[in-house]
């Protein structure tokens, strides 16, 4: 009888080691020194990159803002260490403008995180709030120069006039921008110079001046010096042409809308945020009857809440966004943009090791 042809062990191991390589050849490592390009949409999540959509520019990058130093950043250089700019500035109180997310965590979470070891599921858990703010100082640059070297504050995001989004601190920090919701909540600040008690104040008059046509565009003035936006020759106009009057906190105020640029940029931007944080709902505070809420939430909604809300709906003190944020606008945009299946998923480790081979 003919016997059977029988297979080599050596033939199928190497068969086996094939089949591993097909299937595991895109996690393979790249070369030692390879850089790994980001795409510039980028926020940073618990050490983690997630892509938005919109351009981001981060703490890490060619300039952006750094809430993690100490120094001030726009003093003279040989002033601005911790030791002068205590002394200097009487309202900084802290060589860091941020802390730790503790509210809720056990004694070992806080013991496993407390050197930054935040790993995502356990942010997930933590966040459900996103804050806006406008920020009165009217540009990005100014915002943090205000935050940082003036009143120990910080934001993990700053808008500028152009849609630039500026991404101060890793979302795993507690921000120090909304007093009761730091721990829970990411922030914020729009660059707006804000709302006023008359269409006639003097910021409004300075920083939204007509053109040759009659149209208000944003004019930002000399005495801040170099503006920081990013746009070469930008030219920010608000989204409507007149200042809006509105209602909050019980106050008539009056203020000039964000640019279009803006409110595409926070529209991704909440998309993102909403992807990523499924506990933080892509809507705002509505009453029974489903209209905004255009003050304070109480004490016992405000613990309940989750989604995005103004800064005036966790301090009764506080007016921003203001009466000319379109509340409506930015939920409608980051809904269609969270249904578009836009790059809002995070990147895998593969994927930029495919996209850093030569």
């Amino acid at each position: 009888m003919k016997q059977r042809d029988s297979v080599s062990p050596r033939l199928v191991s190497s068969f086996a080691l094939l089949c591993l390589l097909v299937l595991t050849g895109c996690e393979s490592l790249p070369r030692p020194g390879t850089p790994a390009p980001r795409r510039g949409d980028e926020i940073v999540v618990a050490g983690q990159l997630f892509h938005t959509g919109t351009p981001v520019v981060l703490w890490l990058d060619p300039g952006g803002y750094d809430a993690y130093r100490v120094e001030r950043r726009f003093s003279a250089f040989d002033e601005s260490s911790w030791e002068t700019s205590k002394v200097v500035v009487k309202d900084l109180s802290s060589p860091n403008r941020y802390g730790l997310r503790k509210a809720g965590l056990t004694d070992d979470e806080i013991e496993r995180v407390r050197g930054g070891g935040w790993d995502l599921p356990l942010l997930q858990e933590k966040v459900d709030q996103f804050v806006v703010h406008f920020d009165v100082a009217g540009t990005s640059r100014q915002c943090f120069k205000v935050l940082h070297d003036l009143r120990c504050l910080s934001v993990h995001f700053m808008l500028d006039l152009d849609g630039t989004i500026y991404q101060t601190l890793d979302l795993k920090e507690r921000a120090w921008h909304a007093t009761t919701s730091n721990t829970r909540s990411v922030g914020i600040e729009i660059a707006n110079v804000g709302a006023y008690d008359s269409p006639d104040a003097g910021p409004l008059k300075e920083w939204y001046q007509p053109d040759s046509s009659g149209r208000a565009r944003i004019v930002v003035p000399e005495r801040y010096g170099a503006t920081g936006i990013r746009t070469t020759g930008f030219v920010g106009r608000p989204a409507r042409p007149e200042p809006v009057k509105g209602s909050v906190q019980g106050r008539e105020l009056h203020q000039y809308d964000l640019t279009p640029q803006q409110y595409e940029a926070l529209a991704k931007l909440t998309a993102a945020l909403c992807k990523v944080f499924p506990k933080l709902k892509c809507d705002f505070p509505r009453d029974a009857a489903g209209k905004l809420v255009p003050g304070k939430l109480s004490d016992e909604d405000l613990e309940r809440y989750q989604g995005v809300l103004g800064h005036y709906h966790i301090q009764s003190n506080k007016v921003d966004p203001g009466p000319a944020f379109q509340w409506e606008t930015l939920i409608e945009g980051a809904r269609e943009w969270m249904s578009r299946g836009a790059p809002v998923t995070q990147e895998k480790p593969a994927e930029r090791m495919m996209r850093s081979r030569p």
